[in-house]
């Protein structure tokens, strides 16, 4: 737990509601100094009840709640929050890991008239993350149970919903709200048609609230404020839009987070369609859109090499920077439990060109380069559906912290890498967004990103070029087998 004391400054209070815990930040609404802080774990599974949210919500926030003028929550996008006409859960929630849905996700997106149509109506081509593949997974294997929904929400809704009071109406905002599956970014509407075919029935969705909004103010014990001066409650949002807030990123910017996923997103003008599925046409969290490629494959490939070769990563790290760019010829196709992007869910890792002169510092080497050119690849998509050309790369994530990613990135990806501090960036984007609720102003405040280093490096075009090369190769035989 870190103090900072700051006992005169304004403070406002970012929640990140994520599927392993609940941390809770105390900033400093005037430049974002983090003043305090806590955290709470949450339940295992991908099934989860969402009243242990609620008590993680509280233990994070009991202390920090009072001290703040404004509040928002950044949640885990797409999960299943569904209730009964008493507002109280009729099943745990499905989380956007929970992957039985698949099944339905292809059978709606069949009913929306093929790929190209699912992703012109709601942004995106639909996978079994998405909430209406399971409200559909419930209709089709609860059914005794199914009628009993009432009322359908996201996680970060729920904990904003209960924070404000359990109110007559809750309230959402666009950026989660995209995730669905019924919701149309384009047209920055509920398509309630979609949820109700997805059940079977009507059910009662949230109020999209505006990005800089007000939707509540805080329940509070009654002695920890006095009346009249409870905590105003911004919309939330989910968790990639509350990163991007938290990151401060503008329209080219560019996110790589490399955690036990990798995620390309980027801020975007206008809506995007995918008639691939590679990039989800999600809205963000400011009025903008926010178009994401995700890989299944990302930090833990650098896992996975430094246990095969005995080392630690910083020992992989010195490894990989001992061998010439390129790796002699090896290279590492990074599909080791199956990939999103592409869709590969049955593939698994390749390493090629191995010869007897290969050594350790070569597969190092070409493990950092095959992580580093999947995420290119991702970068490649983001800019194809969005025709809009890169402007700034910022990289964060677990795997940001790998030396060698670090001096790598700008070779393979051909540009310069920022790498801030290490934050809770989710955390941080939705007390970004509480103190612009607060503010009433036009924008969010500007808040800098803390301690960012550049990275800078000769451009290696023929790294990308080898790692194609097998990339194309394996697809063709892929495909002769399908």
């Amino acid at each position: 737990m870190t103090t900072v004391d700051r006992s005169d400054a304004p403070l406002v209070l970012g929640i990140d509601s994520s599927t392993q815990s609940t941390k809770a930040l105390l900033v400093d609404a005037r430049d974002g100094t983090v003043v305090d802080q806590r955290s709470a774990r949450h339940p295992e599974g991908t099934e989860v009840d969402p009243r242990a949210w609620l008590d993680a919500l509280a233990a994070t926030t009991s202390e920090l709640l009072p001290r703040a003028t404004a509040v928002a929550v950044g949640g885990q996008q797409h999960g299943l929050v569904a209730l009964g006409a008493d507002g109280e859960p009729v099943r745990p929630a499905l989380l956007w890991n929970d992957t039985r849905s698949a099944r339905q996700a292809e059978a709606l997106v069949e009913e929306l008239g093929g790929p190209k149509a699912c992703a012109e109506a709601v942004g995106s081509v639909l996978v079994a993350s998405f909430t209406s593949t399971k409200l559909r997974w419930v209709r089709d294997h609860e059914p005794d149970l199914a009628p009993f929904v009432k009322q359908v929400l996201l996680p970060h809704d729920y904990l904003t919903w209960h924070l404000a009071g359990r109110p007559d109406e809750a309230t959402t905002d666009r950026g989660d709200a995209s995730g669905t599956g019924y919701f149309s970014p384009a047209e920055d509407r509920w398509l309630p048609e979609l949820a109700e075919n997805a059940l079977g029935h009507p059910v009662r969705l949230p109020r999209v609230a505006r990005p800089d909004e007000v939707v509540g103010e805080a329940v509070l014990a009654a002695d920890a404020r006095s009346a009249g001066s409870a905590p105003r409650i911004g919309a939330g949002t989910g968790d990639n839009m509350a990163a991007a807030l938290g990151l401060g990123l503008q329209a080219g910017d560019v996110a790589l987070s490399i955690g036990t996923s990798g995620v390309a997103s980027t801020v975007a003008t206008g809506p995007t369609a995918d008639p691939t599925g590679l990039v989800t046409g999600f809205a963000d969290a400011t009025g903008a859109y926010l178009p994401l490629a995700c890989t299944l494959n990302a930090a833990r490939v650098l896992d996975t090499a430094a246990r095969i070769l005995g080392v630690d990563h910083e020992g992989l790290a010195r490894l990989a920077m001992q061998a010439a760019p390129g790796a002699g010829g090896v290279v590492l196709l990074p599909y080791l439990d199956g990939e999103r992007t592409p869709n590969r869910p049955d593939a698994a890792g390749t390493l090629h060109g191995i010869t007897t002169s290969t050594g350790p510092a070569e597969i190092a080497r070409a493990a950092v380069e095959g992580l580093l050119c999947s995420l290119a690849d991702a970068l490649d998509h983001l800019v194809a559906a969005t025709g809009q050309p890169v402007r700034r790369i910022v990289m964060v994530g677990g795997g940001a912290r790998n030396a060698a990613v670090r001096a790598l990135a700008p070779a393979v990806l051909g540009q310069s890498v920022h790498v801030p501090g290490e934050a809770e960036y989710v955390a941080l984007g939705a007390a970004r967004q509480a103190a612009w609720a607060a503010a009433g102003t036009a924008e969010p405040p500007h808040w800098a990103l803390p301690d960012v280093r550049t990275f800078e490096a000769e451009p290696t075009p023929h790294v990308r070029e080898q790692y194609a090369g097998l990339r194309d190769r394996t697809e063709d035989w892929h495909r002769s087998l399908a």
